[in-house]
């Protein structure tokens, strides 16, 4: 059978700052590809800068079909950025992954959460406050890991991997904010052991 796979979230799904072919959700379909899966290009629903209540709205205009076998969620980096209350994260995110579920076709299984990486270890945040990004960004994925439990959904940790950048300058992109393709892999070598298993089920 040929999979299809819908990939929803913001500028760390849509791949700002790097090339189509280097996004995340291409880098795992190609893998799984390589691996003997038939997969379609993954359908994206992201745009850089969105929130929780944005991508909502652009889920509710492009009304997603419910057939897909696989989903990715990855959202919440905008809301944090931005200030806005974490309550509303909490409400939204769950509001999300219910959706993507349905998206799933209302399998939990067939849906995966990536956390959202530590932006507060690039050049960009180096006149901000990356303890304070930190920690609120640490609040935001303990809320997302205790949801996804809820609803047992797979939450793949790529946070501690990402504060690496802090030392490893490859792992940024050029406009010194977003990840490189490199690390986009490295978030897909996290996450691939786990969807391998979805599809095999």
């Amino acid at each position: 059978m040929t999979y299809k796979y819908l990939a929803l979230g913001d500028s760390y799904t849509i791949g700002e700052a790097v090339a189509p072919d280097e996004r995340w959700p291409h880098i795992l379909q190609g893998r799984l590809v390589g691996e003997g899966f038939k997969v379609e290009l993954p359908k994206i629903i992201a745009t850089t800068g969105w929130t929780t209540d944005e991508l909502q709205a652009a889920i509710d205009k492009e009304k997603p079909s419910s057939d897909y076998d696989l989903v990715s969620l990855l959202i919440g980096v905008n809301n944090q950025y931005r200030g806005y209350p974490i309550d509303q994260y909490k409400k939204e995110f769950e509001s999300l992954l219910q959706q993507a579920i349905v998206f799933a076709k209302g399998k939990s299984e067939r849906a995966f959460v990536l956390s959202i990486p530590d932006y507060g270890v690039t050049p960009f945040a180096a006149s901000k406050d990356p303890a304070k990004i930190a920690k609120e960004l640490n609040e935001y994925n303990a809320i997302a890991k205790r949801i996804c439990e809820q609803y047992q959904v797979a939450f793949v940790d790529i946070t501690p991997g990402s504060r690496r950048a802090a030392k490893e300058p490859a792992l940024v992109a050029e406009d010194g904010l977003h990840p490189s393709g490199k690390m986009y892999k490295e978030w897909v070598d996290a996450a691939y052991p786990i969807v391998k298993t979805m599809l095999a089920d």
